[in-house]
């Protein structure tokens, strides 16, 4: 979301005598500037998370360890309106969609970004919105960031919205990205295991910390290698936290192509090809991830459901370029 740091509010962790509480409950007594009544429209309208995750039930209990994330937006933000915007619809239903995001589209409005959003083309796109939290509006459950492509679930309506949040606070969901890096994971396959916080030295950034912060696990494998260059490598997400596969590959030196806030100088001194190459590469636009798929269980049919989605052009045109 693009809300000015100074419209972000992060709770204290909550302790054990907290763990149990209402979230509106707990974020008013952490959070004594805002009225209780007000941070309780905050979380109905998804200005709450946890991590990558949108809490947007007033009465969710909150659970020891855990912080949250409040945006307030601006008092004179729009209500989001319809907009007709293309979608890549992998697969919808009564209940919930599944849609394949393009880099560069915000998914929730926020203080000047108020059109454009994957929001405002699913207002129009679902005509069979029955509501969360008693407003038609579709039920932002995960975020992936601006820059990242591919796949996201969206409720249509309130049960849909309660099921799916439960599998991702569990962790439940089933979550696999693609991502082409610099350099070579060493090994190529394995675990990282790093607590993610808030970094001491810039705190737009999230870092692997020693001291605090949440338990963070991923799991990677090298697909492809273009030279010592870069490579191709899928994670597959035992956590959802906040840019946990930036933090995660940057932290064993193999920071995502095309990542400005998680970028290592070194970049322009490996070995290219030619200075064509070495351009393209150096300037891609966006940082090179994609959620590739995403498998979690249905809420009204109780099965196991999972989508893939493809590289989008842009990364097929990366790929070509470092080979």
């Amino acid at each position: 979301m693009n809300i000015a740091e100074s419209n972000i509010f992060l709770s204290p962790v909550v302790s054990a005598e907290e763990k149990g509480e209402r979230l509106d409950k707990f974020l008013s007594n952490v959070l004594p500037d805002m009225s209780r009544s007000q941070i309780q429209r905050l979380i109905v309208s998804g200005y709450v998370t946890s991590d990558d995750m949108t809490i947007a039930d007033n009465s969710f209990k909150v659970k020891e360890g855990d912080s949250y994330q409040v945006f307030v937006p601006e008092a004179e933000e729009a209500v989001p309106e319809p907009e007709n915007i293309p979608l890549d619809v992998v697969y919808e239903d009564e209940d919930l969609i599944v849609v394949n995001k393009p880099a560069g589209m915000t998914v929730h409005p926020a203080p000047g970004v108020y059109k454009g959003t994957l929001v405002n083309a699913l207002l129009y796109h679902c005509k069979d919105l029955s509501g969360i939290g008693g407003v038609k509006r579709p039920g932002i459950v995960h975020r992936i960031d601006k820059d990242t492509s591919g796949l996201l679930v969206v409720a249509k309506n309130d049960f849909a919205h309660r099921a799916l949040s439960e599998q991702f606070f569990d962790h439940s969901v089933e979550r696999t990205y693609w991502a082409i890096v610099y350099g070579v994971p060493s090994p190529m396959s394995g675990r990282i295991e790093g607590n993610i916080g808030r970094s001491s030295y810039d705190r737009k950034k999230m870092a692997v910390i020693n001291n605090g912060g949440k338990r963070a696990v991923t799991n990677y494998k090298t697909l492809k290698m273009f030279g010592q260059l870069a490579s191709l490598v899928e994670c597959k997400l035992e956590t959802g936290r906040t840019h946990q596969i930036r933090v995660h590959l940057s932290s064993i030196g193999c920071n995502l192509i095309g990542d400005k806030v998680y970028e290592k100088s070194k970049k322009t001194s490996l070995r290219y090809k030619n200075e064509e190459q070495k351009h393209y590469i150096v300037f891609f636009p966006r940082q090179a991830l994609h959620a590739k798929t995403l498998g979690f269980i249905h809420p009204r049919t109780k099965k196991s459901v999972s989508y893939s989605a493809d590289f989008p052009e842009d990364l097929l045109e990366l790929e070509e370029a470092l080979i």
